[in-house]
């Protein structure tokens, strides 16, 4: 007799693979991170600006790529929940670095990630198209520990925040992390219709359009100097082709709260990152919190592949 745990069938291996897309998305939004932060702080450069140009970048290769596989027969069918998901792909990311600009990037990072998992395992759940086991509510709150320990204990720098900016950017972070909720929650069905290439395509043009928009009263300027125009560009193809595709791509094979803890991944590596290149050290709150994220992730890849082979 052969047990489950001794064989591999290809949907247990094609859940692995998506759960392992999705973590990579999280990794690569996490070096993003620190990108968007040089071009704030050292450029000068608003949030409208970096996500108008990161997501035409984007599209750009995008649509290179995928842009001849796209079939409007499957397309217009749904083309206004594309339309819905797209100017909320762009919503979530621009009302992130919104809140980023008005109190620093610890709190809007931790409320914006670490809300829509939340979210998404409630709705989840009363929808039951998730079992609320203890497995599932441990690796929910491991997670959501975890990186609360990596961003609180990461402060940042910025000072004289006033109470309006504070409340302007809780506002903003959670906007961003309801959005993000939303956001996952449907893209899996459109990444299924259309393929995640094509699916992926999409939603980046219609949230380049859709940040275009600020364009009418605020300048959207190209930089004009190599070292930005380099971040810009790393942004546009790493962070939003390449890693919008790997959650695309996730996002077809996975529940929505198996993605969003995923992703919780960016934080950790943005951190980690930050230890790396500009000298600041973790603590070992930091070091605990990364390790319970880390180990929430991989009991919740393991859950999720255990589901999917057959009973």
């Amino acid at each position: 007799m052969i047990s489950h745990a001794s064989v591999s069938t290809p949907q247990s291996s094609s859940t692995g693979l998506a759960f392992v897309a999705a973590c990579g998305a999280g990794v690569l939004w996490g070096t993003g991170a620190l990108v968007v932060n040089v071009l704030v702080e050292q450029h000068g450069f608003t949030p409208e600006n970096i996500s108008f140009w990161r997501f035409v970048v984007g599209a750009v290769v995008l649509l290179t790529v995928f842009g001849r596989s796209i079939r409007w027969d499957r397309l217009r069918p749904m083309l206004a929940t594309v339309v819905m998901a797209g100017v909320a792909m762009a919503g979530y990311v621009l009302l992130w670095f919104l809140g980023i600009e008005q109190m620093g990037a610890a709190v809007p990072t931790l409320i914006a990630l670490c809300l829509p998992p939340v979210l998404v395992t409630a709705i989840a759940v009363a929808r039951r198209q998730e079992q609320a086991d203890l497995t599932l509510l441990l690796v929910l709150l491991g997670a959501i520990i975890g990186t609360v320990l990596i961003v609180v204990q990461h402060r940042s720098s910025a000072t004289g925040i006033g109470p309006n900016g504070t409340l302007l950017g809780v506002l903003f972070s959670i906007g961003s992390a309801l959005l993000y909720a939303g956001f996952s929650m449907i893209s899996g069905r459109i990444s299924i219709a259309l393929g995640a290439g094509p699916a992926t395509a999409c939603l980046t043009v219609v949230a380049a359009t859709a940040m275009g928009l600020f364009g009418f009263y605020r300048p959207l300027s190209w930089p004009a100097e190599v070292p930005p125009q380099a971040w810009f560009l790393y942004l546009g193809v790493v962070t939003a082709a390449l890693a919008l595709l790997a959650f695309s791509w996730g996002a077809a094979r996975l529940k929505p709260t198996a993605l969003t803890v995923a992703t919780l991944l960016e934080p950790l590596t943005a951190v980690i990152l930050a230890t790396v290149l500009l000298g600041q050290r973790l603590d070992a709150m930091q070091w605990f919190g990364g390790a319970l994220l880390l180990l929430s992730i991989w009991v919740l890849g393991r859950r999720s592949a255990d589901k999917a082979l057959p009973q």
